[in-house]
């Protein structure tokens, strides 16, 4: 069925005010890094403001995903929104003051990193809520789409902000734009109180590291899920989305190192693709969830990451980036559903928080992979290599998940 989330009409007031949401977050990063810049010129900063971004994903989201099993998901997605409009009126008096310091901006920066963790797995839960069981898969991928479109739209907001009303002003207007979404959040009829008898989550405390280890294993004896998470993991992991800061090398090297479309089109083809994978994808009804589907997806993603770390031609990278960006949230939208669904009622906030912990937090290292070890070979050879590396390993998963039971999706 196509589009079958937006038939929800609670849905799509949620689609559209987190879509407006993530675009926010969007524009604050391009107002806020480039008032850093300009003030510190610290690329040590510039780093730091990755590492604080998705480190918190990785030390933070089964906690969260714990608590939305245990709390109202909405109020902790309020919490969240919170806190990014704190952060961005915050960055406002900083540079309207002309006090902001380095230990200022990291403050915030981890402040901003935490306020994601907050939102991301509770969001996940209450989508389960709004659409159930039977569009879930259409709404994670239009989830997914709404990023992407941010993605592309928020440095576009961004830099008229800064051009039209400058950062101190432009920060603050964008602190309102997460206001609608917390607002709508006050009366939804979704959560633990709306659920069926019976439906709702267990109510289990989580005391110490020795019950979050058990949690781990609990997830890990669900075959889907831990394949899945794997899955999520191991991408991250190894590539992630660190091929993008290294974009000006590969730029030069394919002979556009020039700040003009040409190097532009690069930076946004494969977000580009995901779009158009969001809407084609929906519009069709295409790709049931299996978790064999997802692993030669994510085999697809390999070759053409791999085939655009060695093209010579500008051409065809930017076409291999495209089709990148395309199965890329293919695969990670059918994981993330498949996580959901294959989750018991009372395991589903740990489970995705789990999911939220490998996808999001391995992120941090993939800086390393691609980024530190191209320093020894190259970019091209690094980048090339983890995609054999993840390849390999998929295959293995492949393997893992055709010995995996599943229910009909």
């Amino acid at each position: 069925m196509a589009f079958a989330a937006l038939r929800h009409r609670g849905y799509r007031a949620y689609f559209l005010l987190s879509a407006l949401a993530m675009m926010a977050d969007s524009i604050e990063h391009v107002i806020s890094y480039w008032v850093i810049f300009q003030k510190f010129q610290s690329p040590a900063l510039g780093g730091f403001a990755v590492v604080s971004h998705w480190l918190p994903y990785l030390l933070f989201s089964l906690s969260s995903g714990i608590a939305a099993d245990r709390y109202d998901p909405r109020r902790m997605i309020q919490l969240g929104m919170a806190l990014f409009m704190a952060v961005s009126v915050a960055w406002g008096v900083l540079f309207i003051t002309g006090a902001l310091q380095v230990w200022h901006a990291a403050l915030l920066l981890i402040v901003h990193g935490c306020a994601g963790v907050l939102w991301g797995p509770p969001s996940q839960v209450l989508l389960h809520d709004i659409v159930g069981r039977e569009h879930l898969q259409s709404a994670v991928r239009l989830n997914a789409t709404a990023r992407q479109l941010g993605l592309l739209l928020g440095p576009a907001l961004g830099g008229a902000f800064l051009l039209v009303l400058g950062p101190n002003l432009g920060i603050l207007v964008n602190a309102l734009l997460y206001l609608p979404f917390i607002l709508w959040l006050v009366a939804a009829p979704y959560g633990p109180r709306f659920r069926a008898a019976g439906a709702a989550a267990a109510q289990r405390a989580v005391r110490g590291f020795g019950d979050i280890a058990r949690t781990l294993a609990e997830i890990g004896r669900h075959r889907v899920i831990a394949s899945m998470t794997l899955l999520a993991g191991g991408a991250s992991l190894l590539i992630g989305n660190a091929y993008q800061a290294q974009m000006p090398g590969f730029a030069q090297d394919l002979g556009h190192g020039h700040v003009d479309f040409s190097y532009s089109a690069l930076l946004a083809a494969d977000a580009a693709g995901a779009l158009l994978a969001g809407f084609v994808l929906e519009s069709r009804g295409l790709l049931r969830p299996r978790p064999q589907t997802a692993c030669v997806l994510a085999l697809i993603w390999c070759v053409a990451l791999a085939g655009f770390a060695v093209s010579p031609y500008y051409a065809l990278a930017l076409a291999l980036l495209f089709v990148a960006g395309f199965v890329e949230l293919a695969f990670n939208a059918m994981a993330q559903t498949l996580v959901q669904l294959e989750a018991p009622p009372a395991l589903r906030g740990r489970a995705i928080g789990v999911y939220n912990m490998f996808a999001m937090g391995m992120r941090t290292f993939s800086g390393v992979t691609v980024g530190l070890v191209g320093a020894r070979i190259g970019i091209h050879g690094s980048l090339a290599a983890s995609a054999a590396v993840l390849f390999v390993l998929i295959g293995l998963l492949l393997q893992f998940t055709r010995r995996a039971p599943t229910r009909p999706a």
